[in-house]
């Protein structure tokens, strides 16, 4: 069972479908109880950074999670599920994250010709091999809508790249932790394709 967390912020609907649609048994839960006994945690997320830290606090999730990363159980976070790993967001002030990837969340600050958010088709670019990206295209594009973007501070982190008026981070591997920026579920077939992958990297846990 993979557990999609709900803790009030996306389209777990989407996410859960998407999962389901390439042979994962999926269960959208909001119980401690549900995400430890699952095999692997998909963190989505949609929204700001400081009401998804009070509403994964509030329902007792956020030592959860952690503990999940800390087991060593396959995880994939999404969007704002990437950009709270994260030790700092500085969206709307200044706002702790997780802190199981050292860096900081910051906003997009560019030319006018550049519009905020990043929204729409953007390629990705591989900086390291990794199980998650098998059989995707170097320079694939996947669905982005961000107006914020990680900054790893740990070396290695990084998993692909994107450009938009400045090159980013828009995806980070460590050991069991995978995330993207941009959404795989409504990335068609290149998205479906890398959530087959993380379904593979579960399997093989």
């Amino acid at each position: 069972m993979i557990a999609v967390v709900d803790y009030g912020m996306g389209n777990l609907r989407s996410v859960s479908k998407a999962i389901e649609s390439v042979g994962g048994d999926v269960e959208v839960t909001s119980s401690p109880k549900r995400i430890e006994e699952a095999e692997a945690v998909v963190l989505p997320g949609v929204g700001a950074f400081k009401d998804a830290v009070r509403n994964l606090k509030e329902l007792n999730l956020w030592e959860t999670l952690i503990r999940q990363v800390e087991k060593g159980k396959p995880f994939l976070g999404i969007c704002l599920g990437l950009q709270l790993l994260f030790d700092v967001s500085y969206e709307f002030g200044e706002s702790e994250g997780l802190k199981l990837i050292r860096g900081e969340v910051v906003r997009f600050r560019l030319p006018p010709e550049f519009k905020i958010p990043h929204m729409g088709w953007n390629q990705v670019y591989l900086k390291k091999e990794s199980k998650l990206f098998e059989g995707i295209k170097e320079g694939e594009f996947f669905y982005f809508v961000h107006s914020f973007y990680v900054k790893p501070e740990e070396p290695g982190v990084t998993l692909t790249e994107t450009d938009y008026g400045i090159t980013f981070t828009s995806a980070v591997e460590k050991e069991n932790l995978f995330a993207v920026q941009f959404h795989p579920e409504k990335s068609q077939r290149a998205g479906l394709k890398l959530l087959e992958n993380f379904l593979s990297i579960v399997k093989s846990a």
